[in-house]
């Protein structure tokens, strides 16, 4: 005989109908119709001190979560929240923070897939350049692979179209455009946007890749990258997991700005919240995936170092991708430079 329930929320039950004026209800027949022991519900009670105590530990705690949650106004998940401790020099186990937020309610909007997404046959036509990255987004090395895209944002006043350049091994973005128009010119502004602030890192090996889209096929675009010595690369047509990376930059950039930006009612207005999202990701987000250990920004990890607490660290330049920074327990070479 018994309740589906904790036997947690049984035991409080219990206690809050004998505490209730005038009960006559016995203990045991409680425990009885609850299925649960006598000696468990007055151990439960002995340990209330130290509940509280933990309860009172689990505030202070869900402080600190709740702020790094809402650092810059974005809502993080619980790795996210764990990255931001970290760079505050707060050290909280990840099971800790799930276990906290799943306690206190909060939760962080979860990215949903689109069911209409389809990846159709490559085509291929003699306007198209081949496709030069094959997908290796992060062998290549630093400032080799630059990913290009444009994508619609919405706002109460209209909609616009944002352009941005992507270094596929930093995930740092390089150049962007915000325009009220899809004409090639924005396009072509974010490639001088991306020269004018890291010209002296590129050469003529680094490869723009991009989709087969009409302006990135445009004679001014082929133009502009043959005049700069840039290598062309696009994906196979209708195939976004060519240009992964980027995608889904734009979709977890809209995750984060799409309340704030449907609310805007001028251009203007939609440009103050870019400008910031960019000054963000750039500075404060930070990305696992740069270096294993090591939770950081894009523009922290420059060329093949970072900086963690005004120290350099170098690394020698890995032969698998996805290894770009091994933690010194994996047998990755690395050394402190103070700076």
């Amino acid at each position: 005989m018994g309740i589906e329930a904790p036997a947690r929320v049984k035991y409080a039950l219990i206690h809050e109908a004998v505490q209730r004026d005038g009960n006559l209800l016995n203990i045991r027949w409680l425990c009885r119709i609850a299925g649960v022991t006598r000696s468990g519900y007055y151990a439960w009670i002995k340990a209330a001190p130290a509940r509280e105590r933990r309860d009172e530990a689990d505030r202070e705690d869900f402080a600190l979560v709740l702020e790094a949650y809402r650092f810059r106004g974005r809502s993080k998940g619980a790795r996210g929240i764990y990255m931001r401790l970290l760079h505050r020099n707060v050290r909280m186990n990840l099971k800790k923070i799930r276990r906290l937020m799943k306690k206190y309610g909060l939760k962080c909007p979860i990215r949903r897939g689109n069911p209409n997404r389809q990846i159709a046959k490559a085509l291929r036509t003699g306007s198209i350049a081949p496709n030069l990255v094959q997908r290796d987004f992060l062998g290549k090395g630093v400032r080799k692979v630059l990913l290009t895209d444009i994508t619609y944002l919405f706002y109460d006043g209209g909609r616009c179209y944002l352009s941005t350049i992507l270094d596929a091994a930093t995930r740092e973005v390089l150049g962007y455009r915000l325009s009220a128009s899809l004409e090639v010119a924005f396009v072509l502004e974010t490639v001088d946007s991306m020269i004018r602030e890291y010209g002296s890192q590129l050469d003529d090996t680094a490869i723009v890749h991009s989709d087969q889209g009409c302006h990135y096929t445009s004679a001014t675009f082929i133009r502009k990258l043959r005049d700069n010595h840039f290598l062309q690369s696009m994906s196979r047509k209708g195939n976004c997991w060519d240009n992964a990376p980027q995608e889904s930059f734009f979709g977890h950039m809209k995750d984060e700005i799409r309340d704030a930006v449907s609310c805007c009612r001028s251009f203007e207005e939609v440009q103050e919240i870019i400008d910031d999202q960019m000054d963000y990701y750039n500075n404060d987000r930070y990305q696992e995936l740069l270096c294993r250990g090591w939770f950081l920004p894009p523009n922290t990890y420059d060329c093949g170092s970072f900086v963690v607490n005004g120290t350099a660290i170098v690394g020698k330049e890995p032969k698998k991708p996805y290894n770009r920074c091994k933690s010194t327990q994996k047998g990755a070479e690395l050394y402190e430079i103070s700076i």
